[in-house]
């Protein structure tokens, strides 16, 4: 009877341990296959060289390695000194495929990374949540995804290579924590010749409670930033439908919570949509939420996204809004959006055979 083969790199690296268990062999074979997978990304068992031929027979027989690839890529053409923001279209293990995002500047090279197949969560301002949910990816897609746009990097030497990772892209990452730590944990493996430090590593989330409070005592070092966009709880929940199970009060307290226990700062992402979260009192609310622990805000401006109803704010009354939060003594960074030509920017990742529903068009 045909028995179809499973996909190894679905199993994290403790479960490989069970793999080689149950095929009678040694522990430290899981290490070795994971090396392989990993730090020598091979595509067959044959190449695990420092395994037995009895071995890798075994493992071919039950198992898969498959591999992600690019399978189309669009370029930024507002260059700055001859870089550009990248967005590639990435096949993944069962040939799904998610948007992924290169985005370079002066002596850093970010890869914005997808954690799942569309979102869930469908935020009213994002073009990802609207093509609905497929799947969670596993830690080797997410892993790959880096792998893929570090070895193009490295094949031009006036690149360099990939330095920093924000965890971004398609989908809620903490509705796939176990594998965004593992990915994570494949990512910064010193031992490993691609090996970024965890403090170089981000996890956007739009404020998942009890996984903030996992993340906390994961004992990961990668940096927390969280997509608050209102400061007032109405207002919240009518651009995030999630922040009505997760209400502002609650998640103040989980960040409060999460910097006492880490003693690293939250980022707060806020992005401003005009004449919705971008009046004076929506600055005093942001002040407010901000007492009681240690956070800085990031604010960056809408991006454009066909058929749906919102503008950036005008420079100006961003302006109004910055001196408020400044003035209160609040850390602010204003972050330009790269890749918005290509629909490379935050909120603008979507596959285009996904189209928005008719509710969402402007009417």
């Amino acid at each position: 009877m045909h028995t179809e083969k499973v996909n190894i790199k679905s199993y994290s690296r403790e479960d490989l341990q069970h793999v080689v268990a149950e095929l009678g062999e040694p522990g430290y074979r899981a290490n070795q296959i994971h090396r392989w997978l990993f730090n020598e990304q091979v595509k067959n068992f044959e190449s695990m060289t420092n395994l037995g031929a009895k071995l890798r027979n075994k493992l071919s027989n039950r198992y898969d390695v498959p591999s992600c690839s690019i399978v189309k890529k669009q370029l930024d053409p507002e260059k700055k000194n001859g870089m550009g923001t990248s967005k590639f279209l990435v096949k993944l293990h069962d040939e799904q495929t998610v948007e992924t995002v290169l985005i370079p500047a002066e002596e850093r090279n970010t890869v914005c990374v997808s954690s799942q197949v569309g979102c869930p969560l469908r935020c009213t301002f994002c073009a990802t949540g609207y093509m609905g949910f497929t799947r969670n990816l596993n830690a080797a897609e997410m892993a790959e995804q880096v792998y893929l746009v570090d070895n193009l990097l490295t094949a031009n030497p006036i690149s360099g290579h990939v330095t920093n990772v924000v965890f971004m892209g398609m989908g809620e990452p903490l509705l796939n924590t176990s594998n965004v730590i593992e990915a994570i944990e494949t990512l910064s493996d010193q031992d490993y010749s691609f090996s970024l430090s965890q403090r170089k590593i981000t996890i956007s989330t739009v404020g998942l409670i009890p996984q903030i409070h996992a993340i906390a005592r994961s004992g990961i070092k990668a940096k927390l930033a969280v997509s608050l966009h209102a400061a007032n709880q109405q207002k919240r929940a009518s651009l995030m439908p999630v922040a009505k199970e997760h209400a502002l009060d609650d998640l103040h307290n989980a960040l409060e919570r999460y910097a006492d226990l880490t003693g690293k700062p939250v980022t707060l992402v806020y992005m401003l949509l005009e004449g919705i979260n971008d009046t004076i009192e929506d600055a005093k609310s942001l002040v407010a939420f901000c007492s009681g622990f240690l956070c800085k805000i990031n604010l960056i401006d809408y991006n454009s996204i066909v058929n749906m109803e919102f503008k950036p704010v005008e420079a100006e009354w961003r302006d109004r809004f910055i001196r408020i939060l400044v003035g209160a003594g609040l850390n602010v960074t204003v972050r330009k959006s790269y890749g918005t030509s290509i629909n490379a920017a935050c909120g603008q990742l979507a596959l285009k055979e996904k189209t928005l529903p008719a509710d969402r068009l402007i009417k």
